[in-house]
């Protein structure tokens, strides 16, 4: 048994995709044995082997424990900010975080290509993992038959381009069905007003706010279709827990999504387009073809999400390193 720390930068009761990533790994390295607690800041504790999460935000810790203890194993957690904001806009705490990692996680398999090419033997990729839909939730749960209901799944905030679905869908025609339910937390006041001004001009959308996960499952099990507009990803937990669910996605054409869903998936739209998403989605509203490719296509991926896959990557990792 191995003693592990996990640090997040992430509170406890945060219901950011940190916090909920850091989670779930612990699950995993315990069944693997090992004895694991998870922190925001590290506390000068030994461990046998360290886990951040966040090369830039956790960059002090994983520098102050490098120089105590050079050969303990480090392994960084690259997340979406990471590798595509903070590797440009703060190169040298980010790219130190790189350089002292022992081995590199990333969550989808193009994410290496963000990557200097003298870190790249170091990638280890692990998609994140998410529980399929209890069959009972399917059976209870009706999709609307008077609505094409669109879920939008995160928090208010500029890398997820959190209105596009709603600009999208203000100039559809009247005999369209569509409406957009979107949940997550605003990261501002700023973005809570956008989204309350959202709902006042425009009739087909609601915003949430931040509700339970399992009231997200219910929104899987509930909605025809997801729409994940991000900017930028680092391998979003919401694409594998609508595949895992059977729900049909459109993304953005962004490397995090591609690095999930595959090069020849049929959902993708140019960022920021809000016109190319309005015609993806009265595609889907109205092709049922459409909507049916979108849902194999998912299930063709969902195999790489389930929690054995993650489960297996750890473990493979674990032996790499010779941990077990």
């Amino acid at each position: 048994m191995m003693k592990i720390i996990i640090i997040t930068p992430a509170k406890q009761k945060s219901l950011s995709g940190n916090r909920a990533t850091a989670q779930r790994w612990a699950i995993f390295l315990q069944q693997l044995g090992h004895q694991v607690t998870i922190s925001v800041q590290w506390d000068e504790t030994p461990c046998e082997l360290m886990i951040a999460l966040h090369a830039w935000r956790s960059a002090d810790t994983i520098s102050r424990f490098k120089e105590k203890y050079p050969q303990t194993p480090l392994i960084v957690a690259m997340t979406g900010t990471d590798l595509y904001r903070f590797i440009h806009s703060h190169p040298e705490p980010t790219l130190a975080s790189v350089k002292a990692a022992d081995q590199l996680v990333v969550l989808h398999d193009k994410a290496y290509l963000a990557l200097p090419e003298e870190a790249r033997h170091k990638v280890h990729v692990i998609y994140q993992s998410a529980i399929p839909l209890p069959s009972a939730m399917k059976q209870n749960i009706k999709r609307s038959q008077r609505n094409f209901d669109i879920c939008v799944v995160g928090h208010l905030r500029e890398e997820k381009d959190s209105l596009r679905a709603a600009y999208a869908v203000r100039e559809l025609p009247e005999s369209s069905r569509v409406r957009v339910r979107h949940y997550g937390k605003a990261h501002n006041d700023e973005w809570a007003e956008k989204a309350r001004e959202e709902m006042r001009i425009n009739p087909r959308y609601h915003w949430f706010g931040e509700v339970k996960h399992w009231q997200i499952r219910q929104a899987y099990a509930r909605c025809h279709l997801m729409v994940l507009s991000s900017i930028m990803e680092g391998g979003a937990n919401v694409i594998s827990e609508a595949t895992v669910a059977g729900l049909p996605v459109i993304a953005s054409d962004i490397t995090g999504s591609v690095g999930l869903l595959g090069d020849d998936f049929s959902g993708y739209y140019p960022v920021q387009d809000t016109n190319a998403l309005r015609e993806l989605l009265l595609k889907a509203e109205t092709d049922p073809n459409f909507i049916r490719l979108l849902r194999q296509q998912g299930d063709q991926r969902a195999k790489l999400f389930l929690p054995a896959m993650e489960g297996q990557q750890w473990r493979e990792l674990s032996s790499f390193m010779g941990l077990q």
